[in-house]
């Protein structure tokens, strides 16, 4: 049951208070106009914070420019600033949510770097965390995915930050129509031919069963914590391991760390060369298992990985170099299990 401290601004944007400026992404439907409408308040409580508002206009329907428009209307209603950002070029025939997803982060750092935002904020709640859960465990996702979404986290396109995360959708509705605010409903969200609206279908079965979305917040919560010990450990590994060399490890100052923290240093180590850590969790596994039992031999290992390419000589010294562009690829065998690590953009 929740209570009005629940819906407090300050409690929800808690943290938030020293950001340079703050730009909320809001397509229009219950969630984001009710977290416009609550950031908009906590600015006015004594915050201070620069909001700004942002739509992404896909182009996917015939309404969005109009709808798109509307926001602005409303945004400029509270005083705040709105943008419409365009997603242009050819749309493409397959995969059109995930490229969409893509392009609308994109457009949003971007512009959020363009006006001096610090963070983008949407309005992701505890529904969106239940069924991001259960779509990664699905895939065979990693502790990290397992994990679930942030309320504050990086991407290599800027900072994300979710004040809602704790919030049930049905409570998003119930205080726009408190307000007053009106919204559109996208038809997206009901569409079966979108994975995550047949998850959605499935939601009451399921938490009959006892999958609850407060029961795998529980869940995600307890992975995050083992997932925040692995980083900590795999820290300690890299710099254990590092030389005096750029991009060299001696993986014989870590002899018997377990495999987990092996393969999470070996992705940051990784993205220190690539500038991001390998997108498929399985590859990394397979290069982490190879690399563990070549050094067990006394072997040379040469593989790819990720645009790095990784030499481990008989001694036990791990070098990463970047690999030149016509020779991406990977030359160890991997599963065929997918998996999230570091958890992808959310929808």
């Amino acid at each position: 049951m929740l209570t009005p401290d629940d819906l407090d601004p300050g409690r929800l944007f808690a943290g938030f208070e020293k950001l340079s400026g703050l730009l909320i992404a809001v397509s229009g439907g219950p969630d984001s106009l009710a977290l416009t409408r609550l950031a908009w308040r906590w600015r006015d409580a004594g915050a201070g914070v620069a909001l700004h508002i942002a739509t992404v206009d896909h182009g996917l329907r015939p309404d969005s420019r109009a709808e798109a428009e509307q926001v602005g209307r409303w945004a400029r209603g509270l005083g705040l600033d709105h943008a419409i950002l365009p997603w242009r070029g050819e749309r493409p025939r397959t995969g059109v949510q995930e490229k969409a997803r893509a392009a609308r982060y994109a457009l949003l750092f971007d512009h959020a770097r363009a006006i001096g935002a610090e963070a983008v904020a949407t309005a992701h709640h505890a529904d969106d965390q239940w069924e991001t859960i259960l779509i990664r465990l699905a895939r065979g996702s990693g502790i990290s995915g397992l994990s679930g979404m942030a309320r504050d986290q990086m991407f290599a396109g800027g900072r994300l930050v979710r004040p809602l995360l704790g919030l049930p959708k049905q409570a998003l509705i119930d205080f726009c129509r408190r307000e007053g605010q009106d919204f559109f409903d996208d038809p997206a969200n009901s569409n079966p031919l979108f994975a995550r609206a047949r998850w959605r279908a499935l939601g009451p079965a399921l938490q009959g069963l006892g999958l609850t979305a407060d029961r795998l917040t529980t869940f995600a919560g307890r992975a995050r914590k083992a997932e925040e010990a692995i980083e900590a450990a795999a820290r300690g590994f890299l710099a254990g391991a590092a030389t005096l060399e750029p991009d060299v490890y001696d993986l014989r100052q870590n002899e018997g760390a377990p495999l987990a923290v092996f393969e999470r240093f070996l992705a940051l180590a990784l993205a220190r060369v690539a500038g991001a850590p390998p997108a498929r969790l399985e590859r990394l596994e397979a290069l982490a298992k190879n690399l563990q039992m070549a050094r067990q031999n006394g072997e040379i290992l040469r593989a790819t990985l990720g645009g790095c390419a990784a030499r481990l000589d008989a001694r036990g010294l791990l070098t990463l170099r970047r690999e030149k562009a016509r020779r991406r690829g990977l030359s160890v065998a991997s599963a065929s299990i997918t998996g999230d690590f570091g958890g992808p953009l959310p929808d």
